[in-house]
């Protein structure tokens, strides 16, 4: 299985400018754990997740003032959606993430996550056997 058939097509992009209280907001309300950051100005691409806001807020900082330039992840791995689920797999172990954006010709397509790869391995849930008298 591809990359590109377990990925999430919903990518939300956000600024840099973006407190992590607007970030944490726009995540919440799509129920994904990660946003790509774009940068106009230096026409970059960068990632934030639920875990970068967490050690934030953790950590005292106020997130209705912290940016999202201040968290962001700009050393990122990109995934392309001819990967297969184990080149994803392998990349997010040997990188220790959770999330890959995946980028075509034209930028980012959408985000596979260790959950989209799992669902795709685990087995279909079976339904319990029909009690019968």
């Amino acid at each position: 299985m591809l990359v590109r058939d377990a990925m999430s097509t919903l990518v939300l992009t956000i600024g840099p400018a973006h407190t992590l209280r607007q970030a944490a907001r726009l995540m919440s309300a799509r129920r994904i754990g990660a946003a790509v950051v774009h940068d106009p100005d230096t026409c970059g691409l960068g990632i934030i997740t639920e875990r970068d806001i967490l050690d934030s807020v953790g950590s005292g900082q106020d997130p209705d003032t912290e940016t999202a330039s201040t968290h962001t992840t700009t050393d990122v791995v990109f995934a392309s959606p001819t990967w297969t689920l184990e080149e994803a797999a392998e990349a997010m172990t040997h990188g220790g993430f959770r999330h890959l954006i995946v980028l075509d010709g034209n930028g980012p397509v959408g985000i596979v996550s260790v959950r989209d790869i799992i669902r795709c391995w685990a087995p279909a849930k079976r339904r319990p056997a029909e009690l019968t008298l």
